[in-house]
């Protein structure tokens, strides 16, 4: 019979917990991927559009959401480390799918006002994601913050688009 030591216990926990910021990480690639698979050639759509004098050029956005997607992931991770798949973790997935819904109804439908909507109950899930991260990790609410600042610029852009566009 062979003897676990405290060592290989510690060992395997670290990989496990590396593991599993790695399936974060994926969850979060996939969200982004549904998105931009559902759709090609949205920097081109995206050009073509009336938007207004405060809309950032197409290429911020991929530098944008790769910071994003990141603190998502960590935010998520950190939570799990701390509780396991709690409730919190249900929200935080529920945010995700809005966020991978969003450009295929923007860009590959072009439904813009449809967009806004989804974005509104985008930004709330974010903030019940925010609210039940604090009580579990504050450093993992504060990682969504800027999540949330950017949802809620896109939504005010995404409005812009739909009046100006509709």
């Amino acid at each position: 019979m062979r003897m676990t030591t405290a060592r290989t216990r510690r060992s395997t926990g670290g990989a496990r917990r590396w593991w599993a910021l790695a399936g974060f990480a994926v969850a979060v690639i996939a969200a982004a991927a549904v998105g931009n698979l559902a759709v090609s050639g949205a920097a081109a759509e995206y050009a073509t559009l009336d938007r207004p004098g405060w809309a950032p050029p197409s290429w911020l956005f991929g530098p944008v959401w790769t910071v994003l997607y990141a603190m998502i992931a960590v935010a998520g991770w950190l939570v799990w480390r701390r509780v396991g798949f709690a409730p919190a973790l249900i929200v935080w997935a529920m945010q995700l799918v809005l966020n991978a819904a969003w450009t295929p109804l923007f860009f590959g439908a072009g439904r813009y006002g449809l967009a806004f909507a989804e974005i509104v109950l985008l930004w709330l899930a974010i903030g019940a994601t925010v609210l039940l991260f604090r009580r579990v990790h504050a450093v993992a609410a504060a990682l969504l913050l800027p999540y949330w600042a950017w949802v809620t610029f896109a939504a005010a852009l995404n409005y812009s688009i739909w009046r100006l566009n509709g």
